[in-house]
């Protein structure tokens, strides 16, 4: 064997090697996060959180989103579309992960929405009005507040709820178990507990598709 053939040789091996690692990290990363949430259903999914689907249905996806996060506004429809060709079998839960600054007033909003069953309008009407109030990838609250005038809301309740203990706790509450999830981007979903290896739709789809099989 000469020298040529030794170093493509070795090179080849190398690859193969550093594939087969970055195969068994995303695993291990996947099991890890599996662990952490089977066991815990209190830090992954939180009472009263808000749910669209049916309360029956026997595979949640939990998305930690923040409504300023231009990923989760372009992953909203296609999350929904997914959850909807699975008619009765799939719900979503939405938790909070302000992780641009200001968020974390705008999320409190959301809550307060949520208090008065307005909370996916809401959401919603960040999303497509997005560009008005988050400048320079930071939230701008007192824009937010006024884009939700447009709902049909009480907004004195609105502006007290956001001020409320209860909100503040629920808030925190998405915070706290984002940080013990190692949610460190937006959108992250988790779905019967088991995280994406990797970010994209089709791996999102494919969790889906395996939990209603197992489920179902």
């Amino acid at each position: 064997m000469n020298r040529k053939t030794l170093v493509i040789g070795s090179a080849g091996l190398l690859l193969l090697i550093f594939g087969v690692a970055t195969v068994l990290f995303q695993k291990d990363r996947a099991a890890g996060q599996y662990t952490s949430t089977g066991g815990n259903q209190s830090v992954l999914e939180r009472e009263g959180a808000p749910v669209k689907g049916p309360a029956d249905a026997r595979v949640t996806i939990v998305e930690f989103l923040d409504p300023a996060c231009g990923t989760c506004r372009e992953f909203y429809p296609l999350v929904r579309k997914l959850a909807s060709g699975y008619p009765g079998k799939v719900k979503i839960m939405v938790r909070y992960a302000p992780l641009h600054p200001g968020s974390d007033q705008v999320v409190k909003m959301l809550e307060a929405a949520h208090l008065q069953g307005q909370f996916w309008p809401a959401l919603e009407l960040l999303f497509e009005t997005q560009s008005r109030w988050v400048i320079n990838h930071a939230s701008q609250p007192m824009r937010a507040r006024s884009v939700l005038n447009a709902l049909d809301l009480d907004q004195d309740k609105l502006t007290a709820d956001m001020g409320s203990a209860a909100v503040a706790e629920a808030v925190q509450k998405d915070i706290q178990d984002g940080q013990t999830l190692k949610v460190q981007a937006t959108p992250e979903f988790f779905v019967n507990g088991k995280p994406m290896p990797s970010f994209g739709y089709s791996q999102l789809s494919n969790l889906v598709k395996d939990a209603v099989a197992d489920a179902y």
